[in-house]
């Protein structure tokens, strides 16, 4: 088992697609609960122009990134090592603590389902009647990583990704390089909120 990510589930035509619009209604009510504007699913978004090697891997590998992301909160300077393969990063205090602070979008959601929305606002949201009853923004869901890339080796320019460099992360990846769980799903979430908020389309966790 493990964690898929996906987009355009309107244009799917299929039942998952019927689901999801079901759905709207439940991530329409989070949003107006803060008062954010609502999010109008597109119902066609054509092919995307993903440059993530694997959009699925266990979900373990998020704890690994997460894990990241939490010490790069503590310690601007912080650089990631890697993590031993039996680790466990989800019990570490410093990630418990900045989870606790219930401020981050790619800490503060749920592992396994739920959603993020190409709408602006600045805390991520909860609502019991969400799958996940966590939804984060894509737009602070991408800050955060372009925040967190210098930690674990991406290089940005002009806090963009090139496609010389994504080529370069999927190809560390796939050797199974000392970061590659970080690394893979930094570039699947990257490629996700980028793709989100250019096609205003969901992120769906499944």
């Amino acid at each position: 088992m493990g964690l898929a990510i996906e987009l355009g589930m309107l244009d799917d035509g299929d039942n998952e697609a019927d689901v999801f619009h079901a759905q709207l209604d439940a991530i329409n009510a989070c949003l107006a609960s803060i008062g954010a504007p609502a999010h109008a699913e597109p119902g066609s978004i054509g092919e995307l122009d993903n440059r993530a090697g694997l959009l699925g891997f266990p979900y373990s590998y998020l704890h690994f990134l997460r894990y990241a992301y939490a010490h790069q909160l503590a310690n601007s300077g912080w650089i990631a090592t890697p993590l031993a393969a039996h680790a466990d990063p989800a019990s570490d205090e410093t990630l418990q603590a900045q989870m606790e602070q219930l401020e981050s979008h790619l800490l503060c959601h749920s592992d396994a389902e739920g959603f993020y929305v190409p709408v602006e606002f600045t805390e991520p949201a909860f609502h019991d009647a969400l799958p996940g009853a966590i939804l984060g923004s894509s737009y602070r869901l991408l800050e955060e990583l372009v925040v967190l890339a210098p930690a674990i080796g991406v290089k940005l320019a002009n806090q963009t990704l090139s496609d010389a460099e994504a080529v370069r992360i999927n190809g560390l990846v796939g050797s199974e390089h000392g970061l590659h769980r970080e690394l893979c799903v930094w570039l699947a979430l990257y490629e996700a909120a980028r793709l989100s908020i250019e096609h205003k389309t969901a992120i769906v966790f499944c």
